[in-house]
């Protein structure tokens, strides 16, 4: 246990919450499904597991200020605190890269319900070694991708579902993520740790792709990709010669007139200074120059076993962040964009235009609202489970499998550009064994 639980952590007495276990104490297992848990009162976080003590230290100190949430347990090594702790289910968000591993850990200490942020894996075979560990454990796991949760997303797919376009036939998304720059100050840029940002960003979009089009199995996948803007010949203001850029946007010299300024993401509280003396890992490395083997724009091409085709374009610079749709059926078009979440534009092939209205979210600042439900659905899940007389798995928003056919069509992208050639999806996954495990081996991945 870590210097964060040096004084014994406040226990809450036994109150019918669930006790949830986190692995990763970064952005999206605190700032996320921290403060979530700390708002519900089904719930509790009991423990967090993560290499760096500075880092959960601040987590508990945050939590606690914030939200009056009682401490949490703090774990350094992730075995210790499933074997110590009690838990009811445990949520992985460490680096995509350490899915697998952590996934699979948990399920072989018994865990029953896990809920692995998205990607599930990094590759198609990290996917199916947490398949495996579910199938042997007798455990459940659900996939984070939380855009299933969106009010706009599940009513597009009501839509479709119901047949009011008719058959599909296209699909298109284009992403712009003005954020999306940062991913080149931080992990995220490091092929071998996120699978490339057609699994690590894409597999969001794809999972769409693949959740729409439910008659369908994705097949063959053609992608281009490039770094076009974010490299160091592209530094967009003078440099003078004695007065180097960077390391880092909180040392460069040029901070102040730098147009790509970020400061940390996770927020000064989890990564300051002393938490990253603690294991060398900085978010605010210059997007120009830090060493990256990923994209910042590219376009990608799926084409379906129901002949029906999907184009995802995602482009990291630009002012704005945005995802345009546009969804051809047979007999209809839906036309939507995230920035404006309450209404879909539908456009008849015969028949007059109209707008269907969706209801806004609840808590618009939380990915649009899909994190809190997402959540809610886990939780909900978990519950049903212990309270079913049947050996049923739980109804969870996406399965294994799901997580599977996302990072499939990802890391076929990723070949696909890198090699410069189509994939066939099965050189990854045979889809003739529903559970995915007739996997061949990935070439590239």
């Amino acid at each position: 246990m870590s210097e964060a639980t040096a004084q014994p952590a406040t226990r809450e007495p036994a109150t019918g919450k669930l006790s949830i276990g986190v692995i990763g104490s970064g952005g999206r297992g605190i700032n996320c499904f921290g403060k979530l848990l700390a708002k519900r009162d089904d719930a509790r976080l009991a423990a967090v597991a993560d290499a760096n003590a500075v880092r959960m230290e601040s987590a508990a100190q945050m939590l606690q200020h914030d939200f009056g949430m009682a401490r949490f347990a703090a774990y350094t090594d992730i075995e210790e605190m499933l074997r110590g702790e009690k838990l009811d289910a445990v949520i992985v968000t460490t680096p995509d890269y350490l899915h697998a591993d952590h996934a699979v850990a948990a399920l072989r200490e018994g865990v029953r319900h896990v809920l692995v942020d998205k990607p599930l894996a990094t590759t198609v075979e990290g996917c199916l070694r947490v398949t495996r560990a579910m199938q042997e454990s007798g455990g459940q796991v659900m996939v984070g991708f939380n855009m299933r949760h969106l009010p706009l997303i599940a009513r597009m797919k009501e839509i479709i579902a119901n047949g009011d376009i008719g058959a599909l036939m296209l699909i298109e998304n284009r992403e712009f993520y003005d954020g999306g720059r940062t991913y080149m100050a931080r992990w995220n840029r490091h092929y071998a740790l996120s699978g490339g940002l057609w699994v690590h960003k894409g597999s969001h979009d794809f999972d769409v792709f693949n959740w729409w089009n439910a008659g369908g199995d994705p097949l063959r996948v053609s992608a281009s990709a490039g770094l076009n803007a974010l490299r160091a010949d592209k530094i967009p203001f003078a440099v003078e010669p004695d007065v180097p850029v960077g390391p880092n946007c909180s040392s460069c010299a040029y901070k102040d007139i730098c147009p790509d300024y970020a400061p940390p993401m996770g927020g000064p509280n989890l990564f300051n200074s002393d938490a990253s003396a603690v294991d060398g890992y900085v978010q605010d490395t210059c997007v120009y120059l830090s060493e990256k083997d990923t994209h910042d724009n590219g376009i990608a091409l799926v084409e379906y076993s129901n002949n029906v085709r999907a184009s995802h374009m995602e482009c990291f610079v630009c002012n704005f962040t945005d995802r345009f749709y546009t969804v051809v059926g047979e007999r209809g078009t839906l036309m939507a964009h995230l920035a404006n979440p309450t209404q879909i534009e539908l456009r008849p092939r015969w028949g007059d235009d109209k707008i269907i209205a969706v209801p806004p979210a609840d808590d618009a600042d939380a990915h649009g609202g899909a994190d809190p439900l997402l959540l809610d659905n886990f939780l909900c899940g978990i519950k049903a489970d212990k309270t079913s007389s049947t050996s049923s798995s739980p109804h969870f928003s996406s399965t294994v499998r799901d997580g599977i056919r996302a990072v499939a069509v990802g890391q076929a992208a990723e070949i696909a550009w890198r090699e410069g050639r189509s994939v066939a999806i099965e050189e990854l996954v045979d889809w003739r064994d529903s559970s995915g495990s007739g996997a061949t081996s990935a070439t590239g991945g």
